[in-house]
């Protein structure tokens, strides 16, 4: 946990055994939606879970936020995710967390 988490509105996925399975973060910085911490349990990769929570999200910041624009800093791994819904990388790579990602903006 972090000072974000507190003004963060946390979006996750209960599985059948009452576990969360998955699980981000969207809160509003520097006048800007962003999203992150968006991750899901190893046993639950595959089934499409990270693709339902950015579809939650877009919608959320879509009634919440209409005007504003969404900022991610994906992991390169999964910036294929991101474009199928429309968010169009920015800039050079960058190391975070000893992982590369890339700075992106949703593409309305």
């Amino acid at each position: 946990m972090d000072e974000k988490d507190l003004k963060a509105v946390h979006i996750f996925h209960v599985n059948k055994q009452e576990e969360v399975d998955a699980y981000a973060r969207v809160f509003v910085e520097d006048g800007k939606v962003v999203f992150g911490r968006l991750v899901t349990a190893p046993s639950a990769r595959g089934k499409g879970l990270g693709s339902r929570l950015v579809e939650e999200i877009l919608n959320l910041c879509t009634e919440k936020w209409p005007r504003k624009i969404i900022e991610i800093e994906a992991q390169e791994q999964v910036v294929g995710l991101y474009e199928k819904f429309g968010f169009v990388s920015q800039g050079e790579p960058f190391i975070f967390e000893s992982r590369p990602h890339i700075k992106m903006i949703y593409n309305k």
